[in-house]
Parts: structure tokens; sequence; C-alpha cells
């Protein structure tokens, strides 16, 4: 196989707004259309004053994280089920994407963060060392899940 679809369940996603700061939960906020990561968590700027805190799995843990965030942050609004999670890993995952997007993923750094549209799909896209992390609407899961098995199909030995 030379594309990877992996589901990553049950993720921990919280919209943060911000009155002031440079930090979050320790980790250094991410510049406009970038994302930084660090303690667990991964930080995407979202909009000149927000934030999306995607931690890990749903756990016990997620009450902490809400709190220590509440005492940080003027909002956070728990989002987990707005979302669900694809991992796009492989030698062809920047090619199966192309099919579909618009944004040049070939100059696109790790550490990017777009909100963008994936087959007439919004989804929020970050780009990784070792693939693409995709945050899609519950809604549109199923559809996206479809797109993505036939657009690598010309890639799956």
């Amino acid at each position: 196989m030379t594309v990877d679809a992996i589901d990553e369940p049950f993720r921990t996603q919280f919209t943060v707004r911000l009155r002031a700061g440079r930090t979050l939960l320790g980790v250094a906020l991410p510049a406009p259309c970038t994302f930084t990561s660090g303690n667990g968590v991964d930080i995407l700027w979202m909009g000149p004053d927000e934030y999306l805190v995607l931690g890990p799995a749903l756990s016990r843990e997620s009450a902490d994280l809400e709190a220590a965030l509440s005492r940080e942050s003027a909002a956070v609004v728990d989002v987990s089920a707005q979302r669900n999670v694809v991992r796009l890993t492989g030698a062809h995952a920047r090619d199966v994407l192309a099919h579909g997007c618009s944004i040049d993923l070939e100059t696109a750094p790790p550490g990017t963060c777009v909100q963008t549209l994936l087959a007439r799909t919004g989804i929020v896209l970050m780009v990784r060392e070792e693939g693409f992390t995709i945050l899609v609407r519950q809604s549109f899961s199923d559809y996206l899940h479809a797109w993505l098995a036939d657009a690598s199909r010309e890639y799956v030995s």
C-alpha cells in the first residue's frame, strides 16, 4: 500500500478564544495558517484570537485539559463531537489530496494548517512530516472516506 487513511476516533477538541498571551498549556501559540505541538496537544490557528486544541482520545484527562484551558483563556468550548480526524500517510498521500484540493501541497511545509475544501467538503488540513491530518465534520465523514478510497485507487498496489 502506498496510501493509508487511518481514523483517529474520539479525539479531544476544544475551541479556545484568547484575550492575550503567547502560550497555551506551555506550548507557543501558532502563527496564522500553522499549528504547534507539545505537551500531548496540537494547537491550530483558526483566526486572530481563536485556536483549536486537538488532544488525545477522549478520556478522564479531557476534563483536566478543559480545566487547564479555562484557567488560561477567555472562552473554551468542547467541540470534540463536531469533527472526525483522519490521518493520511504513504508515498502518494499528497497525490491523493491533489485530486480534490486546491492548496499547493508541494510548497506547504510541515506545520501548515489551513481551512479548505477537499472534494467539495470543508476540512481543516494539517501538514505533518509523516503525512497529513484531516479534520472533517462528522456529517461529511462517510462521504470523505468514500472519496479518499476512490481517489487513492490508482496508488494502491
